[in-house]
């Protein structure tokens, strides 16, 4: 690639510029089908856009003994963590010009870092209500971290890739890891449910508990700035797991070229939008669980069930089905 399609590729297109806009869609697509299926109006769809720059706008605070720095350096790397992220994950070809051998195992870890960094967020602000969210972020997140990891790593055993865009390819004949894998696919949703702490997995944030969680102290541009990471974060964790299990932009007889490239793009953003779908009726449909229905829940239910669509993707991988 040459510099100057590398430059757009990172900062315009499907890059930087496409992921914030693709974000502030994504969270008025959520949010407008929360307000349908509740029979709702909804908000309008330049919402996000009109929240992100009025929040840009309020007065920024630090609560006193707070370390400053740190305070405000979280929210800025869940956004480059989650920015980095979709780098790898391809949206237009079948293959992105990052990926590598291992990139799903980089691409995983980047998406733990939100989760991590919400806990020392809401540590560090001394604020109670937001050291209780902390500790309920920290205490979710060893329960869908080990399921979610293991649904991820189905389709890469049974590719015999730890590439992401390898998986992808590997499903250009239209037999997705959905029909194969189906136990990975709803654990892997669901552990991206809880990842992005959305109901009924809402537990660090919860309003009427615990005002805001971690999040509590943020004002200004921090709020506004982790506020758009965590809309990234729906939007990379929707992709990834349409380039695992829903063969990402591929089209099954059309391979190459410019009109393969457009008609790629716009199923991989038909596909991202079903699965922010399914995450959205997940949310309006279920209420909030307490922190020891969710951990014996993860422990007792999802992991196992993680294990043995793991132990179905080994056996087919070493009787060579796909």
């Amino acid at each position: 690639m040459e510099p100057y399609g590398f430059l757009v590729y990172l900062l315009v297109f499907p890059g930087l510029g496409f992921l914030v806009t693709f974000a502030l869609f994504g969270e008025w697509f959520d949010r407008k089908l929360t307000a349908r299926m509740q029979s709702r109006m909804g908000p309008p769809w330049f919402q996000p856009w009109a929240d992100f720059v009025k929040l840009l706008s309020k007065e920024d605070i630090t609560p006193e003994g707070v370390p400053r720095r740190l305070y405000a350096s979280v929210p800025l790397f869940a956004f480059a963590a989650v920015a980095s992220a979709f780098l790898y994950v391809p949206v237009v070809f079948p293959t992105s010009p990052f990926a590598f051998q291992g990139d799903l195992v980089l691409v995983l870890y980047l998406l733990s870092l939100p989760p991590i960094l919400t806990f020392l967020l809401g540590w560090t602000s001394g604020n109670l209500f937001a050291r209780v969210g902390a500790i309920r972020a920290v205490s979710q997140l060893f329960v869908y971290e080990v399921p979610f990891f293991i649904a991820a790593f189905g389709p890469a055993i049974a590719t015999g890739s730890w590439s992401i865009s390898d998986i992808a390819s590997a499903q250009r004949s239209g037999l997705w890891f959905l029909f194969l894998q189906p136990l990975g696919f709803g654990v892997g949703l669901i552990g991206l449910q809880a990842k992005l702490e959305r109901t009924p997995f809402d537990i660090p944030g919860a309003e009427t508990e615990i005002v805001g969680g971690p999040i509590t102290e943020l004002t200004g541009r921090k709020l506004a700035i982790f506020h758009l990471a965590m809309d990234m974060a729906l939007v990379t964790g929707a992709a990834l797991l349409v380039a695992l299990f829903l063969g990402g932009p591929t089209v099954p007889g059309v391979n190459e070229g410019l009109a393969a490239g457009a008609l790629g793009f716009l199923v991989f953003l038909a596909k991202v939008l079903f699965v922010v779908f399914l995450l959205t009726a997940l949310k309006t449909a279920l209420g909030r669980l307490r922190i020891d229905q969710l951990v014996r829940w993860g422990w007792t239910v999802l992991t196992p069930l993680a294990l043995v669509q793991l132990a179905v993707a080994l056996v087919m991988a070493a009787g060579g089905i796909p």
